[in-house]
């Protein structure tokens, strides 16, 4: 193992470059992985693409988590687009948005 220095050029990589801004999809993508950053939320997606169809009262019965808390989750999930909320009287009914979901795939594939 060597004590020299690594400078540019000299590490085996390339020389380095100026920055490029980051652009929308890095920023979308970003935002997208930050709402599937939890559990909790990984896991009523797996639920509404399981079922695929709309759901509502069930979620917080397939959950161990608090009625308020399943309800934080479903709207940082609505918040990004990921799923869809449907006002069924007095409840809410969720389902993917397989658009927004296919759009991920394409997202991820990119990496």
């Amino acid at each position: 193992m060597s004590d020299r220095p690594c400078t540019p050029g000299s590490c085996g990589g390339a020389p380095k470059r100026d920055p490029t801004p980051l652009g929308d999809e890095e920023q979308e993508l970003a935002d997208l992985a930050k709402a599937l950053g939890h559990p909790a939320r990984v896991r009523i997606l797996k639920l509404l693409i399981e079922r695929n169809a709309c759901i509502c009262g069930d979620i917080v019965d397939e959950i161990p988590l608090a009625q308020s808390t399943v309800s934080q989750h479903l709207k940082q999930l609505q918040a990004c687009g990921l799923i869809q909320g449907e006002i069924d009287g007095p409840r809410v009914c969720y389902c993917i948005d397989h658009q927004r979901l296919k759009h991920l795939k394409v997202l991820i594939a990119g990496l």
